[in-house]
């Protein structure tokens, strides 16, 4: 099993457990990314109470990603509150942005890859706003 932190710049951790049974190759993507050190630093750009909060973007701007695009790898998971889901501008665009559900979407199930969810810190994703830093993002298998 997969297992994560993301460490914003106040010190907080917000704890995940992917699902790599499920969307392995997004979680592979997500890793990869995650220890090579690309999201530290980054922000959550876009936070919406009680919708998401978005980040993963190089540009900071909502317009950027890793250089590449993956495949979307839709399960039965569903989009409740604390889910960690694929950002994307369409099908099979997803690259590094991901976002944290609030609040269940289910107008999102079966268009985004759900692929983690919080286990631990959730009321610190309550207190993300936009421009919130990431300073380390790290994942693992346990």
């Amino acid at each position: 099993m997969k297992k994560g932190t993301i460490t914003l710049e106040n010190g907080n951790a917000i704890e995940i457990e992917f699902f790599d049974k499920d969307a392995p190759n997004t979680v592979a993507n997500f890793e990869k990314l995650a220890n090579s050190g690309f999201y530290n630093g980054l922000t959550f750009h876009r936070v919406i109470p009680g919708f998401v909060a978005q980040g993963g973007c190089p540009q900071g701007t909502g317009a950027g990603g890793p250089g590449y695009e993956i495949d979307c790898e839709i399960n039965p998971n569903k989009h409740e509150r604390g889910v960690l889901a694929m950002a994307h501008r369409g099908p099979n665009t997803g690259g590094s942005q991901f976002y944290i559900t609030y609040a269940p979407q289910p107008h999102l199930d079966g268009v985004h890859t759900v692929f983690g969810k919080v286990t631990s810190g959730m009321e610190h994703v309550d207190e993300l706003r936009g421009g919130s830093k990431m300073n380390e993002v790290k994942v693992w298998e346990e």
